[in-house]
């Protein structure tokens, strides 16, 4: 017979830690760079953009579309490292409970 009492218990220990982790998640910042360093970009644990830095030398109008290129590089590092945090957060998070495989809790 299924314990319903149990799985109910684990879902609300598991909520409640969702919700420290989202607050976690926010405090947590990584960051992407490319171009050698000259662009750098820093997102929240949840992906927002926080910061863009852009070195001096790239600052000539010639190189616009360079530049341009450097960001959506740097964001993609940033995106991908942040999802790395969380994937790692969330596999210590949900190890006690049985979940289907390949399921994503919504981080908010």
């Amino acid at each position: 017979m299924v314990d319903f009492m149990g799985m109910m218990k684990k879902a609300t220990e598991l909520q409640s830690k969702m919700q420290a982790m989202q607050a976690e998640l926010e405090a947590v910042e990584v960051e992407g760079v490319s171009g050698g360093g000259v662009v750098k970009v820093t997102l929240s644990g949840k992906g927002d953009l926080k910061a863009v830095k852009i070195d001096d030398t790239l600052m000539k109008p010639e190189e616009k579309e360079i530049l341009e290129d450097l960001l959506v590089t740097a964001h993609a590092d940033a995106r991908k490292k942040s999802e790395s945090v969380m994937a790692e957060k969330m596999k210590g998070l949900t190890g006690g409970l049985p979940l289907p495989p390949g399921l994503k809790l919504p981080f908010g």
